[in-house]
């Protein structure tokens, strides 16, 4: 009996050590990992125009605001998790009194009550609660550990326009909204503007970064910037925001190569896509953009910041940026012909809680797209949950890892998706 119940264990720690591999799937042998060859018809996007208009109009409108939008109940959406089991980076459960200390600091009594309006100056981190220690669900199950920090709310780019609500009791943060975002930033990551800096910095000439992790430079180093960051222009010259020993915002003229830069939004054709669409195949996965890589939802949004085309942060909200529909009791065979038959190339969308991915067109009857995601769900030994791990943007079909020995077939990718937002079409 001791030698079965050794056995027993023995099987059961080594099932759990395997509950995440990396073996690569099939779709990437299968499908081609180069955009190009899914590009068959000449693509447009109907009124780029108006999206154009509406995108930097979105871009700064907290320098016009005098209070942040959003409600204190929604600015501290992020305590919720001190009633939640919890983990810290060394794998310690966070206590009531690590909780307490943080929302303490958060200083949430002069909230909207120290407004000012300021701007990014390095790329940086927008966390739930000022600190840079990370927040994990338990880090012993799938799917829960590194790299899913749930102190990283999302990350945001230099040369953003934000809005101050209020200093944290340590003054070492700001709690901030963006245009697209809101949460902690570092102090020392922002500057403060005035009304001759923000007219000077909206020269209503913006130009687009349309290479990405790209170092840009005056007399010595600035920032390694992503794919999407917006400069204005003024004359032969870029702006870029850097601060002075005040916190205070100057402009920095720089010069940056033609072709790593697009003065004008990009014109959403087949040319244009390939170029976009080949910056990000293969980027590394960044769950809310940690380490200056992507998540999935971050991944849709840059790809079409390029072409000035504004979609939101997180996957849910992104079902409201055109016309969506929701897939109500169809089978997944059902779910496969209706992408055939009405979802746009490159310009669609497919939701499912949690995950969200950019159809691209079909190959072989099967509808194709591509996505920055962590893995495929597996089962192992007493039906423990893993993952095989994939970490970076791909290109595959609705049913991506299906090969794999012990893929989850209880509730699978394509079994989860819940519609396709159509984004020409609202």
């Amino acid at each position: 009996m001791k030698k079965n119940l050794f056995l027993l264990i023995f099987i059961t720690i080594f099932f759990t050590a395997c509950s995440q591999k990396n073996i690569p799937i099939k779709d990437l042998e299968n499908y081609s990992q180069e955009p190009k060859d899914y590009l068959n018809k000449d693509l447009s996007f109907k009124n780029q125009k108006n999206y154009n208009q509406d995108f930097y109009k979105n871009y700064f409108k907290v320098w016009e605001q005098d209070t942040l939008l959003i409600d204190k109940k929604s600015a501290t959406w992020g305590f919720k998790y001190k009633k939640r089991a919890m983990y810290l980076q060394n794998f310690s459960k966070a206590s009531s009194t690590w909780f307490n200390k943080h929302i303490e600091n958060s200083n949430f009594e002069e909230f909207n009550k120290q407004v000012k309006k300021a701007i990014v100056i390095r790329n940086s981190n927008l966390k739930v609660f000022p600190t840079n220690e990370m927040m994990f669900y338990n880090p012993k199950n799938a799917g829960q550990g590194f790299p899913f920090d749930y102190n990283q709310n999302s990350y945001i780019k230099i040369n953003t326009p934000i809005l101050v609500s209020h200093f944290s009791k340590d003054k070492a943060w700001v709690f901030v909204e963006s245009y697209f975002a809101y949460g902690w930033l570092k102090i020392d990551d922002i500057a403060f503007v005035d009304k001759k800096f923000i007219d000077s910095f909206k020269t209503k000439n913006y130009s687009t970064i349309i290479k990405d992790k790209l170092n840009i430079y005056d007399e010595y180093f600035i920032e390694k910037v992503q794919l999407g960051t917006i400069l204005p222009k003024y004359k032969n010259k870029y702006i870029v925001a850097k601060k002075d020993q005040k916190h205070n915002a100057y402009l920095k003229f720089i010069d940056i190569a033609k072709e790593n830069i697009t003065d004008k939004p990009l014109e959403f054709n087949n040319v244009n896509l390939e170029k976009i669409a080949k910056e990000l195949i293969d980027e590394q996965y960044g769950w809310g953009g940690i380490f200056g890589f992507r998540d999935c939802s971050s991944f849709t949004q840059d790809f079409f910041i390029a072409f000035a085309i504004n979609l939101d942060r997180n996957s849910r909200k992104q079902t409201t940026n055109g016309k969506y529909y929701k897939f109500e009791n169809l089978s997944n065979k059902q779910k496969k012909e209706f992408i055939l038959k009405y979802a746009k190339p490159f310009k669609t969308l497919v939701y499912l809680y949690g995950h969200i991915m950019l159809y691209i067109g079909e190959k072989n009857n099967e509808p194709v797209v591509m996505h920055n995601v962590w893995g495929v769900k597996t089962r192992v030994f007493f039906n423990t949950k893993g993952r095989n791990i994939i970490g970076k943007s791909v290109i595959t079909t609705l049913e991506f890892g299906k090969e794999l020995q012990n893929y989850d077939d209880t509730k699978n990718t394509l079994d989860r998706i819940e519609g396709i937002v159509i984004l020409d079409e609202k």
